[in-house]
């Protein structure tokens, strides 16, 4: 019997898929079919995450340095992004992990502030640039592929002190850091993503204060925020698209990050509900670039809601006309970020919230089942059948578009080297994704692990592991030590297959 059986299998599935009891999950069986030919596998890192190196060698301060110097205690452990997997020395070593592992690609993010100190203006750093460029080659020497985002949420404190992403002008710096990595560095990289996650940017960031740079602006400036973030990013796309891509033919898009949610119960009312919180998590991203415009559903309620809250008009800043046009139709293929599922049910008896914040706009209430397994992160619910039905929804919603996994994975706390948890949920999540596949046909083209290796998880620091290598953040040194599954995922890539055999 394999490492991987069937039978073991079928364990983890009742442990990850049906510890709510439903039966409509509880017979779930991995599937045996095989990754289709040219489906690629990748791995993610972000640069605050794994490089360390926070002020040396020119590189300037950035929102998460700030955030958590001035209050450390804003992180579980009391840890910092300081040193983090010192990747910025040992950037060889990640490199040698993922060739251990076969992966097609690496997705990674450049720290704009390693690039461009204050953010703006002529002035950068030569050794920033010298850093990623040697990356750059140690990748292409090994055959790996690069997906290159531009913007996972470290903005150079010098702009956040202008007012960062509820400033106007920074859609121009933005555009002009864009232009900068371009030149630099558009020999070198396949994919390009401008913005990952532009929901816990705005949300997180400039809505209720839990991530940097700390500002709680609910309902308001979580949305002004959002509106500069797709101008912004569609400023850069289509800078690329008119002045890089017929030299290049690279490719660029956005990241989106969605949950699943499913309706409490059968009726209209909490599938409607259901509807209405994909559009405000989604939607609220996803509408402007894919079909334009905010969705109806967010204007209908911030604007009524704004009303009878006693605002003088929407909450929810407008687009010109121009600009609709100028935001729709900047992508490559959608790229998908997913890690958990929600239920929700409608809200009965209530006029509107009196609570001003973008989770009450959407009208409706959402949570998680207890009977769920957690991992490490509170959040974070495993729900394997989550993934299908999102995908699923994804192509109903946008039509028969190419998809890829820019980033799913689970956490643990202590990091062991036995990880069968990782394996059973890659397992798991993983058929879903190929039930989608064959039987939805859902167009899903790629598949990007989080992460390689273990790294500062934000604010939960060190307490949350979500690497197939492990690295002791206690050791000056930062080996990279293989996990079960590293060779697990290897052997997907090897044999595409989820299990020992397949048809």
């Amino acid at each position: 019997m394999g490492i991987f059986s069937t039978s073991l299998v079928l364990l983890a599935v009742a442990a990850l898929s049906a510890a709510d009891g439903d039966d409509e999950f509880a017979n779930y069986t991995i599937t045996d079919r095989k990754f289709p030919d040219g489906f690629t596998f990748g791995v993610a890192t972000a640069a605050y995450q794994i490089e360390g190196a926070w002020n040396i060698d020119g590189k300037g301060e950035q929102v998460w340095d700030t955030f958590i110097h001035e209050r450390p205690e804003r992180v579980d452990d009391l840890s910092t992004g300081d040193v983090a997997s010192d990747s910025y020395h040992r950037y060889e070593d990640d490199v040698r992990c993922m060739k251990e592992v076969g992966v097609d690609y690496y997705r990674f993010s450049i720290a704009w502030s390693r690039i461009i100190p204050d953010g703006s203006g002529d002035k950068v750093s030569n050794e920033g640039i010298e850093y990623y460029t040697k990356l750059f080659k140690e990748l292409k020497a090994n055959g790996i592929k690069t997906m290159v985002t531009l913007y996972h949420w470290d903005l150079p404190t010098a702009l956040e002190k202008q007012g960062g992403w509820l400033n106007p002008k920074i859609v121009e710096w933005f555009q002009q850091y864009a232009l900068t990595c371009y030149t630099l560095f558009g020999e070198y990289v396949d994919v390009w993503v401008t913005i990952n996650e532009p929901k816990q940017i705005c949300h997180t960031g400039y809505g209720n204060g839990a991530y940097a740079p700390g500002v709680v602006s609910p309902g308001v400036g979580e949305y002004m925020c959002a509106r500069h973030v797709l101008l912004a990013h569609a400023g850069a796309w289509r800078m690329f698209d008119e002045q890089f891509r017929p030299r290049l033919g690279s490719r660029n898009t956005i990241v989106i990050d969605s949950d699943w949610y499913e309706p409490a119960t059968e009726s209209e009312a909490d599938r409607r509900a259901a509807e209405d919180k994909l559009q405000f998590v989604h939607g609220m991203y996803a509408h402007p670039v894919f079909k334009g415009d905010w969705p109806q559903v967010m204007t209908d309620n911030v604007a009524t809601f704004s009303r009878l809250q006693g605002f003088k008009g929407s909450r929810l800043p407008a687009f010109t006309r121009q600009e609709v046009d100028f935001v729709r139709g900047t992508y490559d293929f959608l790229a998908l970020n997913h890690y958990t599922t929600y239920m929700v049910s409608a809200i009965e008896g209530q006029e509107y919230p009196t609570e001003v914040s973008w989770d009450t706009d959407s009208g409706v209430n959402s949570y998680q089942k207890d009977t769920w397994q957690t991992a490490a992160i509170g959040w974070f619910k495993i729900v394997p059948w989550g993934f299908g039905k999102i995908l699923r929804w994804l192509k109903a919603t946008y039509g028969d578009i190419e998809i890829v996994i820019t980033e799913n994975g689970v956490s643990d706390r202590t990091g062991t080297l036995r990880d069968q948890h990782r394996i059973d949920y890659f397992k798991a999540y993983m058929s879903h994704m190929l039930d989608a596949m064959y039987d939805g046909g859902v167009n899903v083209t790629a598949y990007t692990a989080w992460s390689i290796i273990d790294n500062f998880e934000w604010t939960q620091g060190f307490n949350a592991k979500l690497g197939m290598y492990y690295v002791n953040m206690s050791d000056p040194l930062r080996p990279r030590i293989a996990k079960d599954s590293s060779k697990y995922f290897s052997s997907i890539i090897s044999t595409r297959c989820l299990l020992d055999s397949c048809q």
